[in-house]
């Protein structure tokens, strides 16, 4: 049931507490629940499943039809493949089609909720509720500590016991919305080790001229491919006040590493020089900022124009092949290196977290300490835009519950 006073239950011992009320801690109660076993949800925030709330822009991207474990960063690529193949997106469908919620895909297999995100957050409380869950929220956890029956978890409510502990609680990511690092803290507590956390799904900032430019150009958004180290994305990039952002960078920002430069490619991929000349061939007359809008904004365009390398004269007929080629391989090849990221300020996720090498991938258990799990954002598996990081949610929490049911 969800407990709305104030006042901590006064049961003695619980099979489950789970700590942290987000996607992953929700569902996992849920899952608890329909094997029968009731779980305690406790969270530190006044609400539950904020990032749920605010994410696909209020509508929840709630999974991704395209889910397979190359879309997800670990230090180890082949961590999450068990749980991501027992817990999969048509399984995620079934559940909100018990519960009548519509569904449309977007773009590269992302799916929204037809309604706005809360109806969401209130399928995982219903589903906790049917389960006979208890929720509590503004209830700050102070410890946790093994015991022969299980756990002590010491709570600013007093203290209670269980025999299994979930930490749920999530990464570093939007810290206004509560985002701290009790998971990692804890963690070491109990031996494992830490991949350093850093801010994903970020935008960059940059500095200088760069900076200025970008503010000049700022709402302007294009088509490019983005690499950063050996990943590359096809997706929209977006001009900023402070530097870039849109999905294409976001992506990226998920493999850069500070001091690492980007390569932007405004052709996305397409033969620039050979289109360009191409293009010369077939109407002389025309300029090359007309065939360039073609390809990009035209504000974009004047920028890209007064670069220093941008070839003399307005008609392409003018403009000798090995310029056009030139400007072209420019345009695929634009070298920017940040000044850095927005920061955990605007991270929609962490990447890094608990070293999955101390963890089962079939039951998110720790291999350290018999009964307790982690499962989330706060584990080294992060996933690409658009879905991804919910599926992980979903499939990491049902790894667990399904472990914790079955002893």
């Amino acid at each position: 049931m969800l407990l709305k006073n104030p006042q901590m239950s006064t049961t003695p011992h619980r099979p489950v507490i789970i700590l942290g009320a987000g996607a992953a801690g929700l569902f996992c109660a849920g899952e608890l629940g329909r094997r029968g076993v009731r779980a305690l949800v406790l969270d530190h925030a006044a609400k539950p499943a904020e990032k749920v709330r605010i994410s696909g822009g209020g509508r929840c991207n709630f999974t991704n039809l395209e889910t397979a474990p190359d879309r997800f960063l670990s230090e180890n690529p082949h961590f999450a493949k068990s749980a991501l193949a027992r817990y999969t997106p048509p399984d995620f469908l079934k559940l909100l089609a018990r519960h009548g919620i519509g569904w449309h895909e977007k773009t590269l297999g992302q799916l929204f909720c037809d309604e706005r995100s809360p109806r969401i957050i209130r399928m995982l409380l219903d589903e906790l509720e049917a389960g006979g869950g208890e929720l509590r929220l503004g209830v700050s956890i102070d410890d946790v500590q093994q015991t022969d029956r299980g756990y002590r978890v010491s709570t600013s409510e007093g203290e209670l016991t269980a025999t299994s502990v979930v930490v749920a609680t999530g990464g570093l990511s939007i810290p206004k919305m509560g985002a701290t690092g009790f998971a990692y803290d804890l963690a070491r507590r109990f031996g494992h080790a830490i991949v350093e956390p850093r801010p994903a799904l970020v935008p960059f900032v940059f500095t200088g001229a760069e900076k200025d430019a970008f503010a000049a150009l700022a709402g302007v958004a294009s088509p490019v491919r983005v690499h950063a180290g050996r990943a590359a994305f096809d997706e929209a990039m977006l001009f900023t006040h402070r530097g870039l952002s849109g999905p294409a960078i976001l992506q990226a920002s998920s493999y850069w590493r500070e001091g690492d430069p980007l390569r932007i490619d405004l052709f996305a991929g397409v033969d620039s020089a050979a289109d360009l000349i191409a293009a010369k061939r077939a109407t002389p007359k025309r300029s090359l900022s007309a065939v360039l809008e073609q390809k990009a904004p035209a504000r974009l365009v004047d920028h890209l124009l007064s670069w220093p390398s941008a070839p003399a004269g307005s008609r392409l007929g003018d403009i000798p092949d090995r310029a056009l080629a030139g400007f072209a391989d420019e345009l695929s090849n634009w070298i920017l290196k940040p000044a850095g990221t927005e920061g955990w300020r605007t991270a929609e996720v962490t990447v890094g977290g608990l070293d999955t090498r101390d963890l089962s991938s079939k039951t998110m258990e720790s291999r350290r300490a018999p009964g307790l799990y982690f499962i989330g954002e706060c584990v080294d598996v992060t996933g690409w835009l658009g879905g991804y990081n919910f599926q992980w949610a979903w499939a990491s929490a049902f790894a667990a519950a399904e472990a914790i049911a079955r002893n």
